[in-house]
């Protein structure tokens, strides 16, 4: 049952997940964490970051470690665990792979019309908000920890993202950089 559910969950999020892989993040946290209670929110934040350092898209990256996720924590074994991964996975990138092949002659064709258009125009600020979304959805106590809870940590932690935040925006400084530098930063400065 519990590949079904992944499988319909993962379908779901791939046919709504508008503007991508980090889009998707809020729609795949909402689901895993909350709704389901697959996994923590700790454990969706390490997927996460694991998934913006291999290679390839996040959202593909994330269903699948999150499909191996959920199985492992319900308490199957690794095989059954990487088939989570591969249910997680096609399902995800299966409704884009239907739309494609359907939409594709007829986009094409009808791309410049205006209902087209306006269809784009609209889903730009929704995009917009669901990276948003996934952006506070991460800012938890889970991974910042609060200041009366452990105050070394918090601060360490809203200095990381102001850091990151400043090296990417101002000083565009490489992403993958900034990322690296922040493990190597975490790891000296919370342990």
């Amino acid at each position: 049952m519990l590949f079904l559910y992944l499988f319909i969950t993962f379908f779901q999020i791939g046919l709504f997940g508008f503007g991508g892989g980090y889009g998707m993040l809020s729609l795949i946290q909402r689901e895993v964490v909350y709704h389901w209670h697959w996994m923590s929110t700790s454990e969706f934040t390490d997927i996460v970051a694991i998934s913006q350092m291999t290679p390839g898209p996040v959202g593909i990256n994330s269903a699948t470690y999150c499909g191996y996720t959920a199985v492992h924590n319900a308490g199957y074994g690794m095989p059954m665990s990487v088939l989570g991964s591969l249910t997680a996975t096609f399902a995800l990138v299966l409704p884009s792979l239907i739309l494609m092949i359907v939409i594709s002659r007829m986009f094409i064709k009808y791309m410049k019309t205006q209902p087209v258009q306006s269809v784009f125009l609209g889903l730009r600020p929704a995009v917009v908000g669901l990276l948003a979304a996934a952006t506070l959805m991460l800012m938890s106590a889970d991974n910042f920890s609060t200041p009366s809870q452990n105050p070394w940590q918090f601060f360490v932690s809203c200095f990381l993202f102001l850091a990151t935040f400043v090296g990417t925006y101002f000083l565009k400084i490489n992403p993958i950089r900034m990322i690296a530098y922040s493990a190597v930063a975490g790891l000296a400065l919370l342990y």
